[in-house]
């Protein structure tokens, strides 16, 4: 049976929550709650404290950017509209740029797709982990779908570059404790594509997942999120979601089994 729409957003709505606290510390700001990373790895962000009602403020959102400031971590928010509507506005009204993404979840009925020969979940031992990391470092610097010039060469200096970062050491430790799953594609020993899962209790979240950008268009992000999809399964994994990047994303996301459920929104500091 399909779980209703919001009962479902709200189950994401305390995972979002749950998630980072593993390896980072919550501040507290009445509505909203800062979460700062402990140790290496991506920087976390802010959102709704969970469970808190009553309205979000400008200056509530200006507190937590002159915070992250402090802390040197970038000033992002990150919330589901349907959960959180009067967000925007105050983020907005601070002066911070709002994108959005798709939220999607898994339809639980989904069949299983066939396993591809470049893929594999990697261990906590393997030697690869660190070189598999990388590749979204790559993919996010050059956002989109098409294929662009960073290949093999520029993966190979930003393993180098991050070697010291400390990052698949705390990732391995998060895999022998069952709280991440890595999922990447190689070819020749180097890996196109990769991204992860963190499960908490019945739900996880497929995020980081990025293709070196010389390797669009060949299908190694559906695989590696098809390898990701089976490993949360087999965990006994009840929710299944992700963001995409776009609604082009999304389409291919949908030949997956995954069903739009909500919007998940993003706020950062404009361009300039």
């Amino acid at each position: 049976m399909t779980m209703p729409a919001r009962p479902r957003l709200d189950e994401i709505e305390r995972y979002y929550d749950a998630v980072p606290r593993s390896s980072a510390r919550v501040e507290d700001f009445g509505p909203l709650s800062l979460f700062v990373r402990e140790g290496a790895g991506w920087p976390f962000y802010a959102r709704p404290a969970l469970g808190r009602s009553g309205p979000v403020t400008a200056a509530d959102v200006d507190a937590v950017r002159a915070r992250q400031r402090e802390l040197g971590a970038p000033e992002a928010f990150e919330w589901v509209a349907e959960v959180s509507p009067g967000l925007r506005a105050a983020v907005e009204e601070s002066g911070l740029a709002v994108h959005e993404h798709p939220l999607m979840v898994l339809d639980p009925d989904a069949p299983a797709a066939e396993p591809h020969p470049l893929v594999r979940v990697l261990d906590a031992a393997d030697p690869l982990l660190h070189a598999a990391l990388v590749v979204p470092h790559l993919a996010f610097a050059a956002p989109g779908t098409d294929v662009g010039p960073a290949g093999p060469a520029e993966l190979a200096a930003e393993i180098t570059a991050r070697a010291g970062d400390g990052r698949a050491g705390q990732v391995a430790e998060r895999i022998r404790a069952g709280r991440t799953a890595v999922a990447a594609a190689f070819e020749d020993g180097l890996p196109l594509c990769a991204g992860m899962h963190n499960p908490v209790a019945p739900v996880t979240e497929i995020a980081g997942l990025g293709t070196l950008p010389s390797a669009r268009r060949r299908g190694l992000g559906r695989a590696v999120t098809a390898a990701l999809v089976a490993d949360a399964r087999a965990r006994g994994t009840q929710t299944v979601f992700l963001s995409a990047g776009d609604q082009d994303v999304a389409r291919m996301y949908t030949t997956l089994g995954f069903r739009p459920a909500g919007t998940a929104l993003i706020a950062e500091l404009p361009e300039n």
